[in-house]
């Protein structure tokens, strides 16, 4: 190896890198701008004065007209005096040329022995010095300024990369990954492995006559790994990857989001077989209609990018993979039948799926003996493996914070609790009538779901505040994984939202602002049991919702009438109403369980599920056993 090539004092030329078709190009564009500013700027100059010619002058001269003279290298600036009488701003000046000979010295010597004001901008001998310098220097500033502009434009240097794809190539040793380090995502696994074994053996689908699709678009919610998924099949595969944004396509000029389709087929073509990813591809592909709002230059990025998938065969070996949280908004000719047309579902993991992603996100973790992966895999349902990757390292740096070695239960738990409520305001003071009625809200919700036959276990109950704003939580943790849920079971997840308003109802007769996000949710469920599940009294099986965006907020609009909208409102208050008028008389029913429970609570700040559960069994056995005559009743 060269020892030179590694000081950079032995590059003799700073723009070597740069191909010379750029460099022109930029020199040509700098130099016309110079031009046009000196044009610019001899226009406006020239503008401002009048021209005349030397004889007049000399004549005004002669009278003794003159007020001030100035002697540039080019010209003669000068003002008479009745100009200087009528414009007290001097604006009004005249200007003629150079007399012949160019001798000036002698012409400002006499005119300032006749009492004009005389003035000289620059002399004769540096003038044409000082000209060039002048240009040298705005034409330094703008190729500099080109060059910076450019490459914050095009990342890829002078106006000549403008076109280039932004695309990256990963080859299997760069990624890194494989399907080992994808879990809770068999089915798309499954569905992947397919175009996997087609690029290694490409002669078993030909000779059945068999065409594997060219594109395969990978749907989820965010954080559910569709971007690990594309590098897990590169690793895989063992074929170049090439992985760029839908958002790299969309220029601020016409034209170069489709030159950057061209250049990225372009570069897979030549290295094929091999993998395109493009990730949220409905920054391109989203519907050419009104509804959604387009431009021409989305449309042509989309309509070319249409035109190179069906440009190639499936035999070069060239498969597209695509990304979306919206899969709703692309463009129908996107997804016919010969472009991506298969559609993998990528959901969030079940109860198995958060184990096993705990399990690789745990590999390189140092765990102590009494870590319980399925109690957490249990207690993070809906999470997705984005979460459950940042709850292991959360816990890690709690555990070098607290100056151990290995990650315990606790922390997890922590963790998982510092997730969901933030972290404990150790500074925040309470009153004493405040956190009385913080303790009588929270037991009231743990006691209403310990009392219910349908609700899920309580493992925690805190009334000590935390960052997210909450005064104090209770936490349920589900024995099981369910993905239906009757009425009642509903029903009773209301009453168990509503239980803390009750509680403050009953013990204190008041109602506190502590109640809103409890209130916030028991009003959207049921909202959505009357106009998505067909739980409503008076319009039964009637829908009157739909929902948009189901892998990003899933939020349901309204979809009637404004007569029914109005029937929805009535009836989701009264099934509230009903559910509070529930959770109040149970609590009544059982008020010197909850003063006991509130008051340890009011101890100790934090219980677990167990000491609730030990209050609530120690009533039961003190209850007097049915006489015969109310068992026959």
């Amino acid at each position: 190896m060269n020892p030179e090539s590694k000081d950079p004092k032995n590059n003799k030329n700073p723009l070597d890198n740069m191909p010379k078709g750029n460099i022109w190009t930029a020199l040509i564009i700098t130099l016309a701008l110079v031009l046009l500013i000196s044009w610019i700027y001899g226009s406006i100059s020239g503008s401002q004065f009048t021209e005349t010619s030397v004889s007049d002058f000399l004549d005004a001269m002669e009278k003794g007209n003159l007020a001030e003279v100035e002697f540039r290298y080019d010209r003669i600036v000068y003002l008479t005096k009745q100009e200087a009488a009528k414009d007290p701003t001097r604006q009004k000046a005249c200007y003629t040329g150079l007399p012949s000979g160019g001798d000036t010295l002698a012409l400002s010597q006499q005119l300032h022995d006749m009492g004009v004001h005389v003035t000289r901008e620059i002399t004769e001998d540096n003038s044409v010095v000082m000209m060039i310098l002048s240009y040298c220097i705005t034409f330094a500033i703008l190729f500099v300024f080109m060059r910076m502009l450019t490459k914050r434009m095009t990342g890829e240097g002078m106006m000549g990369g403008f076109g280039k794809s932004k695309a990256k190539m990963y080859m299997e040793k760069q990624t890194g990954v494989t399907f080992k380090d994808v879990a809770g995502q068999d089915e798309a696994k499954e569905s992947l492995v397919e175009i996997i074994d087609f690029l290694h053996n490409p002669q078993k689908y030909t000779d059945i006559g068999a065409k594997l699709p060219k594109g395969a678009l990978l749907v989820g919610s965010p954080g559910t790994g569709k971007t690990l998924l594309a590098k897990a099949v590169a690793g895989e595969a063992g074929v170049p990857f090439f992985s760029i944004s839908g958002s790299d396509f969309v220029e601020m000029f016409v034209g170069m989001g489709a030159s950057r389709v061209r250049d990225l087929f372009q570069q897979a073509a030549k290295v094929a077989p091999c993998i395109i990813f493009i990730d949220e591809i409905d920054a391109v592909g989203r519907s050419r209609d009104n509804r959604y709002g387009n431009n021409s230059e989305q449309e042509q990025t989309l309509n070319q990018l249409l035109n190179e998938i069906d440009g190639f065969e499936p035999s070069k070996g060239i498969v597209c993979l695509a990304a979306t949280n919206r899969p709703e908004i692309l463009d129908k000719a996107l997804l016919r039948p010969g472009r991506f047309d298969r559609r993998i579902i990528v959901d969030r993991p079940n109860l198995q799926g958060r184990l096993d992603t705990l399990k690789v996100h745990t590999r390189k973790i140092k765990l102590s003996e009494d870590v319980d992966l399925k109690k957490i895999a249990q207690a993070t349902a809906g999470a997705v493996g984005a979460d459950l990757a940042n709850l292991v390292n959360e816990a890690a740096l709690r555990a070098v914070r607290l100056g151990r070695q290995t990650v315990n239960q606790e922390d997890l738990m922590v963790s998982f609790e510092t997730v969901i409520a933030g972290t404990e305001k150790k500074n925040t003071v309470m009153t004493d009538t405040e956190k009385r009625l913080v303790s009588y809200h929270e037991v009231g919700h743990a006691l209403v779901a310990a009392l219910e036959k349908h609700s899920q276990p309580v493992s925690k109950i805190t009334i000590v505040p935390h960052t997210s704003g909450a005064l104090g939580y209770t936490m349920q943790m589900p024995e099981e994984e369910k993905f239906l849920n009757t009425a009642e079971e509903l029903k009773t997840e209301l009453r168990t939202l509503v239980g803390g308003r009750a509680a403050e109802q009953v013990v204190f007769g008041v109602q506190t602002t502590g109640a809103s996000n409890d209130l916030q949710r028991a009003t959207a469920l049921a909202r959505n049991m009357i106009t998505q599940y067909g739980m409503g009294k008076k319009l039964g099986l009637m829908t009157t919702a739909s929902v948009e965006h189901q892998y990003l907020d899933g939020q349901a609009y309204m979809d009637c009438a404004q007569s029914t909208a109005s029937v929805v409102d009535q009836e989701v208050k009264e099934l509230l109403e009903e559910t509070y008028a529930q959770s109040v008389q149970l609590l009544q029913e059982h008020r010197a369980l909850l003063d006991e429970i509130a008051e340890f609570l009011l101890v100790k700040e934090t219980i677990t599920g167990e000491e609730l559960m030990s209050f609530v069994n120690a009533e039961s056995q003190k209850l007097p056993e049915p006489t015969e005559t109310e068992e026959n009743e």
